[in-house]
This record gives structure tokens, sequence and C-alpha cells, in this order.
């Protein structure tokens, strides 16, 4: 597995933080920048990570930014990318259940490290449940 992972500079010093998380568990990423807390236009990341993902380059992705709207925006305008801005372990854990979230955004400025450890770990150990309803409902979405 490899996970694609971007932030602006707001989402900097979270995103480094996320890479100590990946690395815990041997997880390749490929980081699409921010490289510093220089201001910077969070679109150019955003897609970057987005266009990663619905390449086939990497399995996942994962955004932060200050509140994480703006990267969730961005990325779900890359066809077949299903984007998530997730505050909590339940809504990371539906994300991936119900509607197969291809990447985890969230808002650097509204979590703690610990929160964040926790969201991520959900995420990626949640697996989609293939139910027929949330498959119908993510085929209207693509289509």
């Amino acid at each position: 597995m490899k996970i694609a992972i971007g932030s602006d500079h707001a989402g900097f010093e979270m995103k480094e933080f996320l890479k100590t998380l990946l690395n815990e568990r041997k997880i390749a990423y490929d980081d699409k920048g921010a490289y510093s807390i220089e201001s910077m236009d969070y679109p150019d990341t955003g897609r970057a990570v987005a266009q990663s993902v619905a390449n086939l380059e990497c399995n996942l992705g994962i955004l932060f930014c200050g509140s994480g709207i703006g990267m969730s925006i961005v990325a779900n305008k890359v066809k077949g990318i299903r984007a998530a801005l997730c505050h909590s372990v339940e809504y990371a854990k539906l994300s991936k259940e119900h509607n197969n979230a291809n990447i985890l955004v969230m808002g650097a400025r509204y979590l703690s490290k610990d929160q964040i450890r926790e969201i991520v770990f959900t995420w990626l150990d949640t697996n989609y449940s293939e139910d027929p309803r949330h498959q119908k409902r993510i085929d209207k979405i693509e289509n």
C-alpha cells in the first residue's frame, strides 16, 4: 500500500506528524507538499494528491489544511475521488464503510495529535462494507 499525503501551510505540522504514524505501520507514502509553514495555495497540493489516487499511483490519500474544507472541495473535483472530511473516529469509519472514501481529509487546527492518530488508524483499518445499497449510491456519484 502507498498513500499520497499533502497539506497546505496550516496543515504542515500535522502532515509531518502523519509521517511518523505511517512509519510506525511501515506504510509507504508520497509527500506532495507543503514542505514548510510558508504560505502556499492548497489547491496545488490537494489536486496533486487527488490525481495521484485517481491515476492509481497511490492506493489512498490523506490531506490536511486548516479546516479541511478547502482540501475536501479540491480533492472532490477530481473524477474518481471520494474525499471525506472527518473530524471524528465515527466519521472516518463511516466514510470507508458506506462511501468507500479513498481520501481522508482533516482540519489541522481542530484536531489534536491523539485524535489524528485515532482517526487515521480507524480509517486505514476500516473496510468498505460492499453492501449493494452503498455501491448503488457510489455508482451514482461516479456517473
